[in-house]
């Protein structure tokens, strides 16, 4: 018999509601995420403004509702101004952070028109590696007031009448990293991501920023530079960021299917100590989270900027997802999800072939990748509000995140329609997991709508351009509700499950 984990589920106990942002994206000049991705004059599916149609179907249907641009690394030595104006008379610039030519043919004005006619909300940064306080204003200007100044009507001189309206915006990237582009100390940062901050809403009072935390929990200054930048910046943000990407390592398959228990920690770590700010300040608000990067990348494999030949569109980290990391991916989604009292934001990193969900190539056809389903899947059915889910039974010993539960699972309620979604992993890799859901209140007598399944007796089987179908989620799994009032299932081993329950006809 499978081993078994349980949990209740009870609308009366909650964590918190879905923020849409949970299911943000990213796009960077980087690679062909731009280039070649969302973005290909003369493709046989591009649109009148170069833009591929093929590739922007695939977004929609991914269900991603918010976009970070345009990096990244790549922000931290960037001119916005390079990207307005005239296509023909745009500069072409060495990017510094992957030693690529940048030919500034898709720029402001176009991601935010592509955005926009996606039905994407914007979440843009601002450049505080080389630049700072004023060109940040400027582009909140550019992007926001209707017109009458001299940012504003240059705007309309370039033909978009209609601000932009953004309303989300990253005060630089991974400033703390010794590999950005004028990289800072908390010190130098926080006084100067304070200062734009309070510049940029002098502009537009209606904005939220987020503040960049560290770029990740392994870093040696994490910890005091969360302190030290909420410390300078608490008046002025809303949002702290955490980035964090998770590989295989040594063949340690146990340690990276777990990898969600490193990320649920890394959260808890960065809320602890924002709140430590908070009392110390006596302050009434509470910070919330943007991770607004996260995926896996297998970082070991990239040989780094200093090999790279400049070029226009360099393939850099185009990984191909497995089944295994697609099953990684939905975990840390459950994460994310079990997390949303805190985390208001997070990005998949990247949109398009770089470290992304939809891959496609120049001139040829566009897939979706292995880690695909799960977001969309979760973006599709796990809106409302999250239900606590306390599991106990089968356990996992890991190296390098000691014992966790075999099943990882988030459960979410619409309390309107009464729909009930049960996403869950099986990290266990040999044998079946049953899991068995205690259903109280008012999901007494419900029943399973479905249970979708995207597992497979190849743990390493992938979608190419020759197979974009070789992993799809698939219906079966055979989750039921018992007589007793419990829902029961039975998860293949390294498998991501869907059960969606709904009342009783």
């Amino acid at each position: 018999m499978p081993h078994t984990a349980r949990f209740t589920v009870d609308p009366e106990v909650s964590v918190g509601e879905v923020d849409p942002r949970l299911y943000g994206s990213f796009v960077e000049h980087m690679g062909r995420c731009v280039y070649t991705g969302i973005y290909e004059p003369g493709h046989p599916a591009a649109d009148a403004a170069g833009f591929r149609t093929d590739v922007a179907e695939l977004v929609r249907e991914l269900g991603t509702g918010l976009v970070r641009y345009p990096g990244g690394n790549f922000v931290s030595g960037y001119h916005w101004e390079d990207g307005v104006g005239p296509a023909s008379e745009r500069p072409r610039r060495l990017d510094l952070a992957w030693r690529s030519i940048e030919t500034n043919q898709v720029g402001t004005n176009e991601f935010l028109t592509w955005a926009r006619e996606l039905g994407l909300d914007p979440m843009m940064a601002v450049n505080l590696g080389t630049r700072g306080i004023d060109a940040a204003r400027a582009l909140v200007e550019y992007c926001n007031q209707p017109g009458g100044t001299a940012w504003s009507d240059l705007r309309v001189k370039h033909g978009y009448t209609a601000p932009h309206d953004v309303k989300l915006w990253c005060l630089g990237n991974e400033m703390d990293g010794p590999w950005q582009t004028g990289h800072k100390t908390a010190t130098e940062y926080g006084r100067l991501a304070a200062e734009t901050g309070k510049a940029m809403r002098q502009v537009d009072p209606s904005i939220e920023l987020v503040a960049c935390g560290s770029s990740n929990a392994e870093m040696p200054t994490f910890g005091t530079w969360e302190r030290e930048i909420l410390e300078q910046t608490y008046d002025e943000i809303d949002y702290l960021s955490l980035h964090a990407y998770y590989e295989e390592f040594d063949g340690d398959r146990a340690s990276f299917l777990a990898s969600g228990a490193h990320m649920d920690q890394y959260i808890r770590d960065v809320v602890a100590t924002a709140d430590h700010v908070r009392a110390a300040r006596r302050a009434k608000k509470h910070i919330r989270l943007s991770f607004d990067e996260w995926n896996v990348w297998y970082a070991a494999r990239f040989v780094g900027e200093r090999n790279l030949e400049t070029a226009e569109t360099p393939r850099l980290i185009e990984d191909t997802y497995s089944v295994t990391d697609a099953v990684v991916v939905g975990s840390l989604i459950i994460t994310l999800l079990r997390n949303a009292d805190r985390v208001a934001i997070a990005c998949l990193a990247q949109l398009v072939n770089v470290i992304a969900p939809i891959r496609s190539e120049p001139g040829g056809p566009s897939w979706r990748q292995t880690i695909f389903h799960p977001f969309a899947q979760a973006a599709r059915f796990a809106t409302g509000t999250v239900l606590r889910t306390d599991v106990t039974g089968s356990l996992i010993d890991t190296q390098r995140h000691g014992e966790v539960s075999a099943l990882d699972t988030v459960v979410t309620y619409e309390e309107e329609s009464g729909a009930l979604t049960v996403l869950a992993v099986h990290r266990g890799q040999d044998e079946p997991l049953r899991l068995r859901a205690a259903l109280r209140g008012p999901l007494a007598g419900y029943r399973v709508v479905e249970h979708l399944v995207l597992a497979d007796q190849d743990p390493d089987a992938v979608n190419t351009e020759a197979q974009p179908d070789r992993v799809t989620p698939r219906a079966g799994g055979g989750a039921e509700v018992t007589a007793d009032g419990a829902l029961e299932a039975e998860l293949a081993p390294v498998s991501w499950n869907v059960i969606r329950l709904a009342p009783a006809e």
